[in-house]
C-alpha cells in the first residue's frame, strides 16, 4: 500500500514513456512515406489500387473501429456501470453479416469509390448529394467528440493544456493522412491494432497483479458489486441497456455506421474482390469483441483496484479513470503503452474519408469535372488539411460540455445515421425509384430524429436514446417509399 500511495504522487513521464511514443509516432510518419510517395491518383489515394490484402483490411477495420472513444470511453463504463455494453456487440455482430451479403456486393457492381456513388446510380445525384452531406454531418460531430475524448487523455497523461493535445492530434493526422492517403492509414491500422491488444493486456496484467486474491479476488468483488452483468432481461422503452433493446439497437446502429459511413466502409472497399471485401468484414466480428470486452475489463479493474485502495485519489470526472491512473498509478513503460495507445487510435482519424467523399461526391461532379488527376489529388490533400482544422475546432467546442463521452458520440450519430440507413435499405431490398422524395424524407427524419431526442434527454419523453437511429431508419424508408412517385412523377413517366 506504501508503494501505491507514493506511486500516486508521481506524476511525470519517464525516458521509457517518451521513446515508446516517439518510436511510435515515427512509425507512422515512415509507413506513410513509403506508402504515399508512388500516390498517383485518386484511385490510389482512396482506394489504394484495392491491392490490400484480407488480414491487413481487417485489423484496420478494427483500429478505426474501436478508435479513442475504446480506449478511454469504455473503461469508463466498465468502472461505473457494467458489462451490459456487450449486447451491443451481439446485434452489430449479426449486421455485419446483412452488409457482407447485402451492402457490399452492391458496391462492387458499381465500383464504388464512395458509397454515396451507390445513390447516384440507384436514385439520382441529389440523394447523392444528400447522404454525403448527412456523412459529413455525422462523422465530422461524432470524430470531434472522438478527438476531444483522446486530446482529454492525453492533456492528463501528459500534463498539457487541452488545446496543446489537440494541436498535437491536428498536426500529426494532416501530415500523416495528407500524404500517404488511405494506404497509410490501412497498414499503420495494422500496427494500431497490435498495439491495442499488447497496451490493454499489459494493463489488465498490472492491475490483476495488484488486487488482492488476484483475478480470482477480482472476479468476487466486481461480481458482488454487480459489475460483471451481460444481459438485461427487463422491459421497456427508456432504458438503452434491456437486452431487446441493445440488439435492435446494435443491428441498425451498426448497419448505419458500418455500411452507410465511409469512414469504415473505405477499408472494405479497397480489397481486390467483393468475396475478399466479405471475408473482410466477418473477420472482425472476431478481433473486435476480444478488443472491446478487454478495455470493458480494464474498466471493471479499476473498480476493484481503487475499492482495495481507499487512499488513492480519484479523478472528479469518471471519463478521466484511466489517464488518472496512468498518471497517478502506473510504472514508467505502461505509462508510455497507454499514452501511446491513446494517440495512435485518434490519430486513425476519418480524414482521408471525408477527403474521399468531399473530393468525389461534390467537388468533382459539381466544381470542376473535366480536370485531370493531378489536380483532384492536389484537391484531396488540401482537403484534408481543412477537415483537421474543422475537427480541431469542434474538439475544442466539446471541452465546453460534460457528460459520458462514448454515449455522447452515439446520440449525436443517431440523428443522422438513421436517415442514411432508411435511403441505403430502400434502394437494396426494393426496386422503388425516388430521388426528391428521398432528400425530403431525409430532411424530415434527421429533424424529427433531433426532436426525439432532445424531448427524450430533457425528461418529456421517456424513450432511450438508441431508439433514435431505429426511428430515423423506418421514417426515412416509409416517407421515401411513399414520396417517390408524388416528388418524382415527371422522372418516372
Amino acid at each position: 500500500m506504501e508503494a501505491l500511495a507514493s506511486a500516486a504522487k508521481f506524476e511525470g513521464l519517464a525516458f521509457l514513456d517518451y521513446s515508446i511514443l516517439a518510436v511510435s509516432v515515427l512509425a507512422l510518419f515512415v509507413i506513410a512515406y513509403f506508402k504515399g510517395r508512388e500516390e498517383r491518383d485518386t484511385r490510389d489515394y482512396f482506394l489504394g489500387g484495392r491491392k490490400t490484402p484480407v488480414w491487413v483490411g481487417t485489423l484496420s477495420f478494427v483500429a478505426t473501429e474501436i478508435s479513442a472513444m475504446t480506449i478511454v470511453g469504455i473503461p469508463p463504463i466498465g468502472y461505473m456501470e457494467n458489462w451490459q455494453y456487450l449486447q451491443f456487440f451481439l446485434g452489430s455482430a449479426a449486421a455485419r453479416v446483412l452488409i457482407a451479403f447485402v451492402f457490399i456486393p452492391a458496391f462492387y457492381k458499381f465500383n464504388c469509390t464512395t458509397i454515396y456513388e451507390f445513390l447516384r446510380h440507384r436514385f439520382g445525384a441529389g440523394t447523392q448529394y444528400a447522404g454525403s452531406s448527412f456523412f459529413f454531418l455525422t462523422r465530422l460531430f461524432a470524430s470531434g467528440v472522438r478527438l476531444y475524448a483522446a486530446s482529454l487523455a492525453v492533456s492528463v497523461i501528459m500534463g498539457w493544456d487541452l488545446w496543446h493535445a489537440i494541436a498535437f492530434f491536428t498536426a500529426v493526422s494532416v501530415v500523416f493522412i495528407g500524404f500517404g492517403g488511405i494506404k497509410a492509414v490501412l497498414w499503420t491500422g495494422t500496427f494500431e491494432s497490435l498495439f491495442f491488444f499488447g497496451a490493454g493486456a499489459a494493463v489488465a496484467g498490472w492491475l490483476v497483479m495488484h488486487i488482492d486474491g488476484g483475478l480470482a479476488g477480482a472476479w468476487s468483488l466486481a461480481s458482488e458489486a454487480g459489475k460483471l452483468s451481460v444481459f438485461n432481461l427487463g422491459w421497456g422503452m427508456k432504458d438503452p441497456n434491456l437486452l431487446w433493446a441493445a440488439l435492435l439497437n446494435g443491428v441498425f446502429g451498426s448497419m448505419a455506421a458500418f455500411g452507410t459511413d465511409q469512414e469504415l466502409m473505405q477499408r472494405l472497399l479497397t480489397l481486390e474482390t467483393r468475396k475478399e471485401s466479405q471475408r473482410t468484414l466477418i473477420y472482425t466480428i472476431f478481433t473486435s469483441f476480444p478488443l472491446t470486452w478487454l478495455y470493458l475489463a480494464i474498466g471493471t479493474l479499476l473498480f476493484v483496484f481503487y475499492g482495495q485502495n481507499a487512499g488513492l485519489p480519484l479523478p472528479e470526472n469518471a471519463d478521466k479513470i484511466l489517464s488518472h491512473f496512468t498518471v497517478h498509478v502506473l510504472p514508467a513503460g505502461l505509462k508510455g503503452l497507454v499514452l501511446t495507445a491513446v494517440v495512435l487510435a485518434s490519430i486513425d482519424s476519418p480524414l482521408s474519408s471525408l477527403s474521399s467523399s468531399f473530393v468525389t461526391d461534390i467537388y468533382r461532379p459539381l466544381v470542376r469535372k473535366d480536370a485531370d488527376e493531378r489536380h483532384y489529388l492536389l484537391v484531396s490533400r488540401v482537403s484534408v488539411v481543412c477537415f483537421g482544422f474543422l475537427l480541431a475546432g469542434i474538439a475544442w467546442a466539446c471541452s465546453a460540455g460534460s457528460g459520458r463521452m462514448l454515449w455522447l458520440a452515439f446520440k449525436m450519430n443517431g440523428v443522422t445515421a438513421g436517415s442514411l440507413l432508411g435511403v441505403f435499405l430502400l434502394g437494396l431490398l426494393t426496386a422503388r425509384r425516388s430521388n426528391r422524395g428521398n432528400v425530403a424524407a431525409m430532411l424530415f427524419s434527421a429533424v424529427m430524429a433531433g426532436t426525439v431526442l432532445y424531448l427524450s434527454e430533457t425528461g418529456r419523453l421517456a424513450l432511450g436514446w438508441s431508439w433514435i437511429i431505429v426511428i430515423g431508419t423506418f421514417s426515412t424508408f416509409t416517407l421515401a417509399w411513399l414520396l417517390g412517385p408524388l416528388l418524382d412523377k415527371e422522372k418516372q413517366e
